[in-house]
């Protein structure tokens, strides 16, 4: 036991009984039972004792590999600690359907002695030796850049996201028999977590929907998304994962419309991405009604509503404070606001800088740090940046404001800046997002392909709807050259749709800008905007050469 040990044998009472007298039986030690398709992932002190109740469990009966997993340093803390990595990694490695249910125990991330030694070393040893054994086909890396990990249901959460997710199955257990919709609306700027949230909420909920004992016994939920791409990360989860199916995952204008033909009421709706409900009927879309949310509450008894008013792309899905208000009746609803950034490994320097900028405001450039935030003259020399991050790291990507032409005609269009040119981002495969495609290196992504999914770096091509204003040392938004035609559709319905437009340009950068868990990459179109930038960035780098040498002469006196 002096290392890691795994050992496999077949799921009957005979192996469990050779497990008599082994200096594991009652120590932690973390295992998994599976047959070709299926596994359950555990942890125990007593693996002799949990293996014969296993043997009880009529779904376990299925599966005939037992592989226990031992370390003479193993503790609870850790053993907990790599069971909740494994149950992900197994549901991303997309080999099984995990048995697995939400853990029982608060899978709250937490601290324990010696941590980094099992979350990283061990864990990633025994990953290694799982896939070199050919238990799991991906590897770490592979995995790690997968959305449907990133979004998997059974993630450790924070405090924060633990206390959301226990509040809002509280909400759904007391309102789940009320006589008019209760509205939870969680709201939270790009990066905070709420997608992740959601996710986990909903599975204990269509876990609970299966529980006689429950209040939420028998409930029919769903979760929306009007979001394409995102939409096939969920329904991939859900052909993985125990208590979800696919048809519980929908788009807003389908499951109304199916809700108006059957004449039915669902229980629980969750909405992701609520800033992309529509505002206002859309014939192209086959949506005939005032109002996506207001329809949603018509069939439904409770809605959950994550929503971030600053990433609101479009004039038809236009929403502002007043307009939540006027339809969430205050005296029947709750919020919740989540905080903490968990995308970005970036100083709060640096996200203050964003917030900043996407207000027109641009502050001096953040000092060096972890997180790889560089400015470029050269939108060629960006793209060479991030093709050498994607050969190392995976999941590097150039994307941009929608300032170039792209039409869905079936032709190709480019977007062009002097040595660089590269076609707009393609979404024909219907199974895979685009980040997550290898081929999508030589693309360029939309708002559209990567709102709602992280990146590991970014290269952000600002295009020339985004201009510098030298009087006010400010960004100045040129709405005329934003190419997004469907965007500001419907803009004679408002009083300053200027204003408005301009909002949009602004919330679609804030989006692009905070998709890089470990970099961003900044170049502008714009020759005045792109000088200021430049300067700002150099003089970072300068006055830290000079911090730096005057560190280093204060060491020698």
């Amino acid at each position: 036991m002096n290392t890691l040990e795994i050992i496999s044998m077949p799921f009957t009472h005979s192996s469990i009984d050779s497990l008599y007298g082994k200096s594991y039986s009652d120590y932690p030690v973390v295992y998994f039972l599976n047959n070709n398709t299926k596994v359950y992932i555990g942890e125990t002190v007593a693996v002799r004792n949990r293996m014969k109740n296993h043997l009880k469990n009529p779904e376990r009966k299925s599966l005939d590999k037992m592989t226990v997993i031992i370390h003479e340093k193993f503790n609870r803390s850790a053993t907990y600690n790599i069971e909740t990595k494994l149950i992900n990694y197994f549901l991303a490695d997309e080999r099984y359907k995990l048995q697995n249910k939400s853990q029982t125990v608060v899978s709250v991330s937490h601290n324990y002695y010696d941590k980094p030694f099992y979350n990283e070393k061990v864990f990633n040893e025994l990953w290694d030796q799982l896939k070199k054994r050919d238990y799991v086909t991906h590897s770490r890396e592979v995995i790690e850049n997968k959305d449907i990990f990133k979004l998997s249901p059974f993630k450790e959460l924070s405090i924060e996201q633990i206390e959301l997710k226990e509040k809002i199955i509280a909400v759904c257990e007391k309102h789940i028999n009320d006589d008019k919709p209760f509205v939870f609306l969680v709201k939270g700027e790009a990066g905070t977590g709420k997608s992740v949230v959601l996710s986990a909420v909903f599975n204990r909920i269509q876990e609970l929907a299966k529980e006689k004992s429950s209040a939420l016994y028998n409930s029919n939920n769903f979760l929306l998304v009007n979001h394409s791409e995102m939409l096939k990360t969920y329904q991939k989860i859900a052909g993985k994962v125990k208590a979800l199916k696919k048809n519980n995952f929908d788009k807003p204008t389908p499951f109304i419309n199916k809700r108006k033909k059957d004449n039915q009421k669902a229980d629980i709706v969750f909405v992701d991405e609520a800033h992309l409900l529509l505002t206002r009927a859309d014939s192209f879309n086959n949506f005939n009604e005032n109002n996506h949310l207001e329809e949603i509450m018509k069939h439904s008894k409770i809605v959950i509503l994550v929503f971030d008013e600053k990433q609101v792309l479009k004039m038809k899905s236009y929403w502002d404070k007043n307009m939540l208000l006027h339809l969430v009746d205050s005296h029947h609803s709750e919020e919740y606001i989540l905080k903490n950034q968990f995308r970005m490994q970036a100083s709060l320097e640096m996200i203050n800088w964003i917030d900043h900028f996407v207000e027109k405001k641009i502050l001096p450039a953040p000092k060096e740090e972890e997180f790889d935030f560089q400015i470029f003259d050269s939108a060629a020399m960006l793209y060479k940046k991030i093709c050498e991050k994607n050969k190392r790291f995976g999941l590097a990507r150039v994307v941009s404001t929608f300032d170039y032409v792209h039409k869905k005609d079936g032709e190709t269009y480019y977007i062009k800046e002097n040595q660089f040119k590269l076609p707009w981002n393609t979404t024909t495969n219907r199974d895979t997002t685009w980040a997550e495609r290898k081929d999508t290196i030589k693309e360029v992504g939309s708002i559209y392909t990567i709102q709602g999914f992280d990146l590991n770096y970014v290269g952000v091509i600002l295009g020339p709807s985004v201009t510098y204003d030298q009087e006010k040392d400010e960004l100045k938004i040129i709405t005329e050259n934003y190419k997004d035609t469907e965007a500001f559709r419907g803009k004679d319905e408002f009083d300053d749709p200027e204003y408005i437009k301009e909002r949009i340009i602004l919330n679609s950068i804030n989006v692009l800008l905070k998709r890089g868990i470990k970099g961003l990459y900044l170049f502008a179109s714009d020759p005045e905007l792109r000088v200021h930038l430049m300067k700002l960035y150099e003089n970072r780098t300068e006055n830290n050469e000079i911090l730096k040498i005057a560190e280093d002469k204060s060491e020698y006196h």
